[in-house]
């Protein structure tokens, strides 16, 4: 239905570990080692995660370089399960192991089993909440089924591994001799995964994070090869430690690459909408709500998604980048249905998509009446759904819209809001804006313009 041009990649995407060994192990061999972009110019992995803005901060760019463009690297991802379903923060990290992977590289999945039972402080002001055995071990068979979405564990081409296998087996005056002489306290306090949570208490749990960390990646060293660790940028001081106490204990060199958060314009995470966190499960998220989450990005953020999370083709994406106005919609079709296939298959993308051009054709989108909203109507960036009802003339007062929303007839881009505190972020409205309905018959489209 979607007629796009597609990378070779892309037929992997969405097989599970099953569908994948009655295919046979041919039709997932790597897609890549070099890609031709335009014309005659060969493109290396490396030069790829580095066009499409995905490099970060590295230990040895040109060891580093050298490991995944020759497919040497065999690399470990982890993941803390603190909820039964991976979200899209996760996503960019999903999407490095499969292009990784093709590139002949070998992904670990490591599951944080372990550290889970201790919680990352990382870019926290707060202390996680503690989690039984029991939840956590769910969380964590939650993930398997959902990572095989993305990577191929046939074969022995990718591992997927608990930490909790070594770290609950630790003996404390075993580790304090054997891993903790190797750590400076002083230079732990430096570090940026902790600034955050010394200003409000940082508990002695916590300050054990990077040093559980550290042991992931020896052990993984030791164990399985392991010679590179990826993550989000705000997991470089835990990377370093890792790579610090293999030189130390074992006079070996390892490495480490941190990706490029996925902020918005504005600066922040993106990955949130009125209800919370955007899930990878369909009954936490589904399928048309994950497609809206992507359509509605604004346009400033758009094709910074697409050339960070898609696996179309650059030089698609370059022509993509000439685009403006009413073609921006065109993109962030593109960008929902191939992130929406790619989690959920390329079906509920075609479901999602047909509701979605549903939605914004009531009427017909651009004819539609709009309200738009202004600076002065924003509080700390923020309207909440009872200011937006009255700004768009849908109801005459804040009562009036109460009524409205405790009685389920208030839609946003065809999503029932029911939380009368429901609010909405200044860059969610902007661009092409959403579509605010009262009843079967009432509806605005609300855009923000400066």
């Amino acid at each position: 239905m979607y007629n796009l041009s597609r990378h070779a990649c892309m037929s992997v995407i969405n097989y599970t570990s099953d569908e994948q060994r009655e295919l046979g192990s041919e039709a997932f061999e790597p897609a890549y080692k070099h890609i031709k972009t335009k014309g005659e110019i060969t493109m290396t992995i490396f030069d790829e995660l580095k066009a499409r803005g995905l490099l970060a901060q590295l230990t040895d760019e040109e060891e580093i370089k050298e490991l995944i463009n020759n497919g040497k690297a065999t690399f470990y991802i982890g993941f803390d399960p603190t909820a039964d379903s991976l979200h899209v923060g996760h996503f960019m990290a999903l999407c490095l192991m499969k292009r990784l992977q093709m590139a002949g590289n070998k992904p670990i999945a490591l599951i944080g089993g372990g550290t889970g039972m201790i919680g990352d402080p990382s870019g926290r002001s707060d202390m996680r909440t503690m989690m039984t055995p029991e939840i956590i071990q769910h969380n964590c068979d939650c993930f398997k089924e959902q990572m095989s979405k993305f990577i191929d564990f046939s074969e022995g081409k990718a591992l997927m591994v608990n930490n909790a296998d070594w770290l609950m087996k630790l003996n404390y005056i075993e580790l304090l001799r054997e891993v903790g002489a190797h750590f400076s306290v002083n230079r732990m306090l430096t570090a940026e995964c902790y600034k955050q949570r010394m200003e409000k208490g940082l508990s002695f749990l916590e300050f054990n994070y990077m040093i559980m960390q550290s042991y992931d990646f020896y052990v993984l060293y030791n164990k399985y090869g392991c010679n590179m660790q990826f993550g989000g940028d705000d997991q470089w001081s835990n990377m370093l430690g890792g790579t610090e106490l293999i030189r130390r204990k074992l006079g070996k060199d390892a490495y480490a690459m941190t990706i490029t958060l996925l902020l918005n314009s504005e600066g922040k995470k993106m990955g949130k909408t009125q209800k919370g966190a955007v899930w990878l499960d369909p009954n936490k998220t589904t399928p048309y709500e994950f497609f809206q989450y992507w359509r509605n990005v604004a346009d400033a953020d758009v094709l910074k998604c697409i050339r960070m999370l898609t696996f179309l083709p650059l030089e698609q994406i370059d022509e993509m980048d000439k685009w403006e106005g009413s073609d921006l919609n065109k993109a962030k079709e593109i960008l929902a249905f191939e992130l929406t296939q790619m989690v959920h298959g390329e079906e509920e993308a075609n479901k999602a998509m047909e509701s979605s051009k549903a939605l914004f054709s009531s009427g017909n989108a651009a004819d539609m009446p709009t309200a738009e909203l202004k600076d002065v109507d924003f509080i700390d960036n923020k309207i909440d759904i009872l200011s937006m009802l009255v700004a768009s003339g849908l109801v005459a007062s804040r009562s009036e819209g109460r009524r409205a929303v405790e009685q389920g007839g208030v839609t946003l881009n065809g999503e029932k809001v029911t939380d009368i505190k429901a609010s909405f972020e200044r860059d969610q409205l902007a661009g092409d804006g959403v579509i605010l309905k009262r009843g079967k018959k009432n509806f605005k489209k609300v855009i923000y313009k400066n």
